[in-house]
Formats: C-alpha cells, structure tokens, sequence
C-alpha cells in the first residue's frame, strides 16, 4: 500500500508542476477580463495583416491564457501551433519592456510582425511608441528579450 500511494504522489507532480507554471504565465500576461489581446484574433495578425476582433463562440486557452478568434478556421491554426501566433512579452507593449523594461497595456491594432513574432504598442494620447520601436528595433528587440526574462523570473 506504501508503494501505491508513493506511486501516486510522483504521478501527481509533474500535474503540480504544471499548475504553478500557468499560474506563473497567466501572472505576467496582459489580460482583459481574463482575454488575451483585448479580444482580438491572434491568427488575423499573420493572415489578413491587420487587427480582427475575434468572437466568443470561437474560444481557445492556451496553457491557461483564452483567445477569441474570428472563425473556426483560425482557431484551428492556432491550436496547431499556439507559440508561433501569441504576441511576445506577453501581448505587453514591445517598445516598453526593450527600452524600460516595463508592463505598459497596448492598443491591439497597434502591432508589427517581425521574423515571424506578434509585436503589440502602445498607441494613446499622441504617443505611438511603434514609431519609437522602428527607429530602433533591432536593439530594442534583442534588450526587449533580456528585459522579459527578467520580469518572468523575478516572480518565480
């Protein structure tokens, strides 16, 4: 019996292990009403080039994170592949965590696709910071990636 429930406690773990990772990415996602990028179709970024509000009846999670998509069809794409369309940073502004490290919302049709990655900006009261990004993009990128990882795992 000793070795039944030792058996079953070590099964359990990697499923406690998993938990506190979502938990850990939803933390540091930008979130809105619990949806990832305001609602807004991840998939539409790459295939149609612009920002396509999605719609509950096409619902997915994502290791805890919900999108809503335009149809069915991207959904499906997404659900394939989901790290190749969600925005990096956590759908934070881009140019904000490269240049200061910071959380800073975004406006979801404020964005760029480089080298095959959803950037999403800032973009309210005069100040569009993709204009700010473009002037710099490569250094802001590569300080934009350090910057992440400090902010994932500071609360770890």
């Amino acid at each position: 019996m000793k070795n039944l429930l030792t058996i079953l406690v070590a099964s359990m773990l990697p499923l406690v292990g998993f938990a506190q990772n979502q938990e850990e990415r939803i933390q540091h996602f930008n979130l809105k009403d619990n949806l990832a990028i305001q609602g807004y179709d991840p998939v539409a970024y790459f295939t149609q080039n612009e920002a396509v509000k999605g719609a509950a009846q096409f619902e997915a999670r994502h290791d805890g994170v919900v999108y809503h998509f335009a149809n069915e069809a991207n959904k499906a794409m997404f659900l394939k592949n989901p790290a190749s369309y969600e925005p990096q940073y956590g759908g934070w502004c881009a140019f904000a965590i490269g240049d200061y490290g910071k959380k800073v919302p975004v406006d979801p049709k404020t964005f760029k696709i480089t080298d095959g990655k959803l950037y999403l900006f800032y973009n309210a009261n005069l100040n569009n910071t993709l204009k700010s990004w473009n002037k710099n993009e490569e250094t802001l990128r590569q300080q934009g990636d350090i910057n992440w990882k400090k902010i994932t795992f500071v609360n770890k």
